[in-house]
């Protein structure tokens, strides 16, 4: 499909997805699954379109958010394990089961919802060390395995927790005492007789710090992406390269001359100081373009770097194209490389005090993804 049918759309490097791909797969003994973490409609990236790539390349399993998100994927042909990241309401469980879909049950709550189910698909029990978001505390187990004890359920197939900072170097000790209190999870259920659960407990940043929080499974999100989970690992590793697969392109759609006192877009926040040439582009915060880069975002328009004019409105931007030679229909870059300029999801993150995950998860889910 041709970028050139489009006002906006977004560009997923299929060769950028097979390298981090399988530099994770490297980092990783043979007996450990990959899973990919593909959540929040791949983190950007398009939940169907990423997923089956690396299904073809080879990924062991799926992590989602929901079981909405995990039957998309049945429906789009992907027949291996998936497993529920968040919360399950009750009346999916029969769908989830129908459909070989693996939930987390992380709360005495959800169990007993589960435990009265008449439909119980496999799942994995969710164990707090630290993160205190999902999860049993681990003094709490016995009580869970009684439950499960009595109820004869056979179901529970693995066992996870999650590391609250194992992407900040300057706080290793938290991630071991983590790590130390899921062995001490995963000893209770051995010995309650559950011996052979799934046990997992990395995410993109554990698996690169450190090879004994493999285990059988690691979930692997941000870094299948080509984006780093923190500045910190960047540096520290970065003999790995990385490569980031999203880019987001646009069109010009109109050129106009502004004259010395003209103001650009509502509120009249910028006034024109000196003759200049703008450039209309078809996307706004409704597409995902953060209406705090008002007068500091950037696009790539012929190689050199366009400021945004005034505020960021719901469908345009106007950028600053005085001095860069361009026309009605030239492709402006939002994030990715035009020439030897690059505009990186972490740069538009800087200026705006959030995350890089924002920047890519808050595309607009809309707006038509492109393998090139």
């Amino acid at each position: 499909m041709s970028t050139n049918n489009f006002k906006t759309c977004i560009k997923i490097s299929s060769v950028a997805v097979q390298r981090n791909f399988r530099l994770f797969r490297s980092i990783l003994a043979p007996k450990t699954k990959l899973w990919a973490v593909v959540k929040s409609n791949a983190y950007g990236h398009g939940l169907s379109i990423f997923s089956k790539l690396v299904d073809g390349l080879g990924a062991d399993g799926f992590c989602v958010a929901s079981v909405i998100e995990g039957l998309k994927l049945r429906e789009n042909g992907i027949k291996k394990p998936i497993l529920v990241l968040g919360p399950t309401l009750p009346n999916l469980l029969k769908d989830a089961g129908e459909k070989g879909i693996t939930v987390t049950i992380s709360n005495f709550e959800n169990l007993a919802q589960y435990l009265k189910s008449r439909s119980r698909p496999k799942f994995h029990l969710k164990i707090d060390t630290g993160m205190r978001r999902q999860g049993f505390y681990v003094k709490d187990l016995p009580k869970a395995v009684g439950l499960l004890k009595k109820s004869g359920d056979a179901n529970l197939t693995g066992i996870y927790t999650h590391f609250a900072s194992a992407k900040d170097l300057n706080y290793p000790t938290f991630t071991e005492r983590q790590f130390g209190d899921f062995q001490k999870a995963a000893a209770i259920m051995e010995k309650a007789g559950f011996k052979k659960l799934v046990k997992h407990c990395a995410a993109t940043g554990g698996a690169l710090i450190n090879p004994k929080y493999h285990l059988d499974a690691v979930r692997i999100g941000i870094g299948l992406y080509g984006l780093w989970p923190s500045r910190e690992l960047e540096v520290q590793l970065n003999k790995l390269k990385l490569r980031p697969v999203l880019s987001w392109q646009a069109i010009i759609s109109e050129i106009k001359d502004l004259a010395k006192g003209d103001y650009v877009g509502y509120d009249l926040v910028e006034k024109i100081m000196k003759p200049a040439k703008a450039a209309i582009i078809p996307i706004g915060y409704w597409h995902g373009f953060d209406r705090k880069l008002s007068g500091i975002g950037e696009v790539l328009i012929g190689g050199k770097r366009a400021r945004v004019l005034g505020r960021v409105s719901m469908d345009l931007i106007v950028v600053d194209v005085t001095g860069i030679k361009c026309k009605i229909g030239d492709k402006a870059i939002l994030i990715g490389k035009q020439g030897k300029e690059e505009i990186t999801a972490y740069e538009i993150a800087q200026k705006i005090g959030t995350s890089h995950y924002e920047i890519v998860t808050r595309v607009n889910p809309l707006i038509e993804r492109i393998i090139s």
